[in-house]
């Protein structure tokens, strides 16, 4: 199973600490793969430096004076987050290639699209019992760094090693009349995510976050589930098909 952690989350030492302990229980029923990206630190370490942030269509502006800032924020949290969770270990896309990436768009700078993942290497410390944390940094062609989508980044994982993947976020799943609870829908075929787009009943921030299941899904992973990483207990419960929005092909 992959786990994309991250964003609001993160914001909270307690919480993210809560979540790392069901990660580690988790762990005890399932092998999990971890990747996570870090919006709230990468913006703390810009502001620390007078670096300002820029999004276009969700994706942050990243030249190389900001790369080496996202670079250095993610490996910390990388470090802390595999702690945290125990038995883990953290990696980033240029150990052995684990992700490798090219430029998805120069007006961009150095933001990169995963073209391919190490999944041999994943594989072998799940074969020795460690849970690998994955930061959503990945190796370009020229051998440096490059700022990947954390979400995209774990789609690619979970395609790569052909599992399901649980997308934690802020919100309990995706609802067909958000936010009466009473809609929020348990499950969704790739059809249906696309009709509700089209009419309007996804919208905002969940858009890029179920195009991203969709992707994980084209990439080959069985199944792609949004969930609250908010709330305790519902990690396990989302693993089960119990909880969230499972998506699938």
């Amino acid at each position: 199973m992959i786990v994309k952690y991250g964003g609001n989350a993160m914001k909270s030492l307690d919480l993210r600490r809560a979540v790392a302990s069901e990660l580690a229980a988790l762990r005890a029923e399932l092998a999990l793969v971890v990747v996570h990206g870090g919006g709230p630190v990468i913006e703390r370490e810009l502001a620390a430096r007078g670096l300002t942030s820029e999004f276009r269509d969700g994706l942050r502006v990243t030249p190389p004076d900001a790369m080496d800032v996202v670079e250095m924020a993610l490996c910390q949290l990388n470090k802390q987050l595999s702690q945290d969770v125990g038995g883990a270990v953290g990696l980033m896309g240029r150990d052995d290639g684990l992700l490798r990436a090219e430029v998805l768009d120069p007006a961009l700078g150095r933001v990169g699209r995963v073209t391919g993942v190490n999944a041999g290497l994943l594989r072998t410390l799940l074969g020795a019992g460690l849970t690998p944390v994955v930061g959503c940094i990945a190796v370009g062609p020229d051998g440096d760094a490059l700022n990947v989508n954390a979400d995209t980044a774990a789609g690619a994982v979970a395609g790569a090693l052909g599992q399901g993947i649980i997308y934690l976020t802020d919100v309990e799943g995706v609802y067909r009349a958000y936010p009466d609870p009473q809609s929020l829908a348990p499950q969704l075929t790739r059809l249906e995510v696309e009709e509700g787009i089209a009419l309007g009943w996804i919208a905002g921030g969940m858009v890029p976050k179920v195009r991203s299941a969709l992707d994980a899904l084209d990439r080959g992973a069985p199944f792609a589930t949004v969930a609250s990483g908010m709330r305790a207990g519902v990690l396990a419960a989302a693993a089960r098909g119990e909880a969230g929005t499972r998506i699938l092909p």
